[in-house]
């Protein structure tokens, strides 16, 4: 069983990493790298959603974008396919890159291997971490991302995009996302692709 400390340890090293993000997001007038902040969103998310969540989880969700900029989404086509490449090519390598910073820390094989199942989303509806890594995910986009991500798209593929989410989520995610604090306008929009 690992220390709270190497966790501590893990989660700063994780952030070491994410500190380097070159994107940046402003929050209350702040700039932040990126994917520093998802990374301390999901954790914030993910001991809201799931307080009793195993340390691999926590893990995990610390580090589910790590160095995400390293390979651009304009590296691959832009179609479906492209698409779909990138973000297997992307759960390799956030596998690849948290195994080698929770070697150094000092973890052992098992929870390396469980934090890379799970950084590659297996058995997504079948294995209960999994279905929580999922659901946390699409509570941080529906909170934080979604808002600016519906006004740069037509009401038509956001509401697809919010049907395909609200898909991949249990009934603890969906109670979750309805009590999330949304704009009316975001509210609206759940409605919309609830109804369909």
């Amino acid at each position: 069983m690992a220390t709270p400390d190497k966790l501590a340890l893990a989660f700063q090293q994780f952030d070491k990493a994410n500190e380097q993000d070159p994107n940046t997001e402003n929050l209350n007038g702040k700039a932040y790298p990126k994917e520093l902040l998802y990374a301390s969103r999901m954790t914030e998310k993910l001991n809201d959603f799931a307080p009793n969540a195993s340390e691999a989880l926590q893990l995990t969700a610390r580090c589910q974008h790590i160095c995400r900029w390293e390979i651009p989404r304009n590296s691959y086509e832009m179609n479906r396919a492209g698409y779909l490449k990138w973000r297997q090519d992307l759960k390799k390598f956030h596998a690849e890159k948290a195994a080698s910073i929770l070697e150094e820390v000092g973890y052992e094989k098992e929870t390396i291997d469980k934090v890379a199942f799970l950084l590659e989303k297996k058995q997504l509806k079948k294995n209960e971490d999994t279905q929580t890594l999922e659901d946390v995910i699409c509570l941080v986009f529906l909170e934080h991302y979604f808002e600016p991500f519906a006004s740069d798209h037509e009401e038509a593929k956001v509401i697809d995009i919010l049907q395909k989410t609200w898909r991949k989520m249990s009934e603890a995610g969906h109670e979750a996302a309805l009590k999330l604090p949304l704009s009316k306008n975001s509210l609206d929009l759940v409605s919309k692709a609830l109804a369909g």
